[in-house]
């Protein structure tokens, strides 16, 4: 195969762009939106529109043939490199797109490779183009409120029924975009006797099925953009299993991995937004909030740095490693610490909305941000991984 000329690809790439979308501009302080929020706080409605927003440009996009630019043609794809695809990434950045909310890269980045990997034949004819071009979205049915971080130890079951599909019962929890989700993938436990990281199989779960309640979390922020799910006698085919019986475990793993490859950008727009609340503060900073802003923006730039290696990795086709391992705690301690400047800067501002534009929007911020640090894996869960399997060191007790 020939790779189009990368000036041109560029070029070309720029031309779609400007055909459906404006320059983006940037806004001067105290214009726009200042909105902050680490989690939605949309209405079932407005969750539902914006995500309708964002999948009508997807699905342009992937019928223009600039959608899974890196995956097969017999998926829509044009088999390019990675350096294709930062590529366009990086057109995009200048013209005003919808933004992706977290399902998109849940269904495209997560859910579909691992369909790719595990799927049979037909799983792959019916889910993979219809994911990747947002046409299915999907769901992560994997936490459980007895289980907490530990996947391994999920109690949801799925017993074999007399034709040979399967009964799910169980209950999962914090699950983002689940209202607006077409299929969720669900780890059950299938075999009780067995060690509980080989009793594992996961399932794609039709969130319309009967048995599938979904239920909003209220949240400290007013907001509920994830949910609860609760399946009570959810019977699914044996076409519906994802994997091996019994290997759920692995099928796990390989979400997992492409989780950990998404979480390094996390957090670095507000952190901006911080920075340029200082920039504009009438008052003098002291040598205190002078130290707080400046860790800030050097924190800022060493996760920048660690996204540009696990990119470059990504493009030269190796593993990233150490790097992506340990981006999601950068994400989280950003996000921290964006919390701690606008304390800092706006003190009492920050509860009560005194109609200023870009103070009382970062209370959804500050009560927001430490939902990062048990989304996606705890810290603690994420240092034992830096601790065990990138470092080598000893593994922690039972």
């Amino acid at each position: 195969m020939t790779l189009p000329d990368f000036d041109t690809f560029v070029a070309d790439a720029r031309a779609w762009l400007a055909g459906v979308a404006p320059p983006r501009t940037a806004s001067a302080w105290g214009e726009g939106s200042d909105s902050v929020a680490v989690f939605e706080s949309w209405t079932p409605a407005e969750e539902r529109a914006e995500t309708d927003r964002i999948r009508a440009y997807e699905q342009a996009r992937f019928d223009a043939g600039w959608g899974p630019l890196t995956w097969p043609e017999e998926y829509g794809g044009r088999s390019l490199p990675a350096s294709y695809a930062v590529a366009f990434r990086r057109v995009e950045e200048e013209f005003a797109v919808p933004k992706r909310t977290e399902m998109f890269p849940v269904t495209q980045q997560l859910v579909a490779p691992t369909v790719l990997q595990w799927g049979t034949p037909e799983q792959k004819e019916r889910y993979l183009r219809a994911m990747l071009r947002t046409d299915v979205i999907a769901c992560q049915l994997f936490s459980e409120t007895e289980a907490g971080s530990d996947l391994a130890a999920v109690r949801t079951r799925a017993v074999r029924t007399d034709d040979g599909g399967w009964r799910i019962d169980g209950h999962k929890v914090w699950t983002s975009g689940a209202t607006v989700s077409d299929v969720g993938i669900a780890v059950c436990r299938t075999d009780p006797s067995a060690p509980k990281h080989r009793g594992l199989t996961v399932f794609l779960v039709p969130m319309d099925a009967p048995g599938v309640t979904v239920r909003p979390i209220r949240q400290m922020t007013g907001g509920a953009s994830f949910n609860e799910v609760y399946l009570d006698g959810v019977v699914v085919g044996d076409e519906q299993r994802l994997g091996p019986e019994g290997q759920g475990w692995k099928v796990a793993l390989t979400v997992l991995a492409s989780e950990r490859l998404d979480s390094g950008g996390l957090g670095l727009d507000n952190a901006d937004q911080a920075v340029e609340m200082a920039r504009h503060r009438t008052t003098p900073l002291d040598a205190l909030e002078v130290d707080r802003v400046a860790d800030l923006v050097t924190r800022a730039y060493v996760q920048r740095l660690t996204g540009i290696r696990v990119a470059a990795a990504v493009v030269a086709g190796q593993d990233p490693g150490a790097e992506a391992s340990v981006g999601k705690l950068l994400a989280t301690d950003t996000m921290a610490r964006t919390s701690e400047v606008a304390r800092l800067l706006l003190g009492p501002d920050l509860t009560v909305d005194s109609g200023r534009w870009g103070e009382h929007a970062w209370l959804e911020h500050v009560l927001g941000a430490p939902g990062y640090r048990i989304a996606g894996g705890t810290d603690e869960i994420q240092h034992n991984i830096l601790a065990e399997r990138v470092l080598g060191l000893p593994r922690e007790p039972a």
